[in-house]
């Protein structure tokens, strides 16, 4: 019998539900797009066995740990998965942070700023999280735009431990 789905939010256009073993296949593609390995960073995630590993280690754990995570957003109209948003809780920093991407074909329909507002009013008014962070490598000039018109602004550069690589911190 399968599960019936369950939405954690919706917006005029989108829906936001948890990832399943069954989104692998949209994992491999998202995680393999050119903004995604400039931006974010390439995951390895190569097979569907790898993006199974992805969504246990990553969102799957994070729902049972945090109660909240990274989470699969699709159209309402044709349930197409086009990107994923969520809250995430990070070891290394001291507030959870908003995370968002989107296959290229999405990008520039303004569906980021759609879920990411609607994110970031669940994470305060559901969750109850008093500061949201995010973070963004500083040539990524479209997601620093989102994150400022969902109401962050830049905080400071930081590094996580043990990582050379920059990042631009954005607080709520």
């Amino acid at each position: 019998m399968l599960k019936k789905t369950t939405y954690i939010l919706e917006t005029e256009r989108l829906s936001l539900r948890e990832f399943t073993l069954r989104d692998s296949a949209f994992i491999m593609e998202l995680l393999n797009t050119p903004g995604w390995i400039e931006f974010i960073g390439d995951r390895n995630v190569k097979t569907t066995a790898d993006a199974k590993e992805y969504l246990k280690n990553g969102p799957l754990k994070s729902y049972k740990l945090n109660g909240f995570g990274l989470a699969l957003v699709e159209i309402k109209n044709n349930k197409r998965a086009i990107g994923m948003c969520g809250i995430i809780k990070r070891e290394n920093l001291e507030n959870p942070d908003i995370g968002f991407a989107f296959l290229p074909e999405f990008t520039g329909k303004d569906f980021a700023f759609e879920i990411a507002k609607a994110t970031m009013d669940y994470a305060k008014d559901v969750l109850k999280l008093p500061n949201i962070f995010a973070i963004t490598v500083p040539s990524n000039t479209r997601s620093i735009k989102l994150l400022e018109k969902i109401g962050l602004k830049f905080t400071r550069a930081f590094n996580f431990p043990g990582d050379e690589e920059t990042l631009s911190l954005f607080s709520s």
